[in-house]
């Protein structure tokens, strides 16, 4: 009864103000992008429209770790990828100002894509060579201007809530730089809304920050040891239903 009350909540309420918000912020971003401000507001008017995404939906969002990273300091964020919330807590409550890595296909929803092009966020394209090193070089554009990025190096949403082995991209960029990889594991995200469900359940995510993986000391990275520290730092906070099979 509780969740048939919830879905009419949603499409009275939740949904359609949703819709305007979401217009309200690329609209905020692009304008504000075009202003020549892409840095603050790539970032700000995206971490609202998260928070206030989790509050109109009943998700609540709990951080961990937060005193693990600095706000002055560049990293590859790597996180597992349960489902569409992924999103809307780390957008809204790492507390860190960054630039996300996606599929380019997400450049093509209304509003979002191209705000999301317009204040430097990185589509990655990896279907040519020349593709692959134009989506290096944006990367690297906004890396050398002290900014972060987020990656979730499994790729896709998980079908089955499960952590699957993570992907070198992420890691090859932190090596490239010498920058430090920071793991971010997502717990609960799976249960308010995993991959296929068309619409959220009210429910609690964890979101905890682990610390972070330096480089050595002459700036570069053992990139299998990277990767593995990494994935197992993730999967040491997921429960154990959600870590990988093996």
């Amino acid at each position: 009864m509780k969740m048939f009350f919830y879905r009419i909540y949603q499409f009275i309420i939740a949904i359609p103000l949703l819709a305007v918000a979401t217009i309200i912020a690329a609209t905020i971003t692009i304008a504000g992008s075009a202003l020549g401000m892409g840095r603050m507001f790539g970032y700000w008017p995206g971490k609202i429209w998260a928070r206030v995404f989790c509050a109109l939906t009943l998700v609540r969002v709990t951080v961990r770790g937060r005193e693990n990273i600095d706000r002055g300091t560049s990293y590859v964020f790597v996180a597992n990828h349960q489902g569409a919330y992924d999103i809307f807590s780390i957008y809204g409550y790492l507390g860190h100002n960054f630039r996300w890595m996606m599929k380019k296909s997400l450049e093509k929803i209304p509003f979002v894509g191209y705000s999301c092009r317009v204040s430097g966020h990185i589509y990655v394209d990896n279907s040519t060579p020349a593709a692959t090193r134009r989506t290096m070089a944006t990367a690297e554009r906004q890396l050398s201007g002290g900014m972060s990025v987020v990656v979730f190096p499994e790729g896709a949403r998980a079908l089955d809530g499960r952590l699957h082995r993570f992907r070198r991209g992420a890691f090859i960029l932190a090596t490239e730089f010498g920058l430090p990889v920071v793991p971010i594991t997502i717990d609960g995200a799976y249960d308010v809304m995993p991959r296929g469900a068309s619409l959220p359940r009210p429910g609690h995510i964890i979101l905890t920050i682990h610390k972070p993986i330096p480089a050595s000391a002459d700036g570069t990275h053992d990139l299998p040891a990277l990767m593995d520290k990494s994935f197992r730092a993730v999967e040491s906070a997921l429960p154990e239903r959600n870590k990988s099979r093996g």
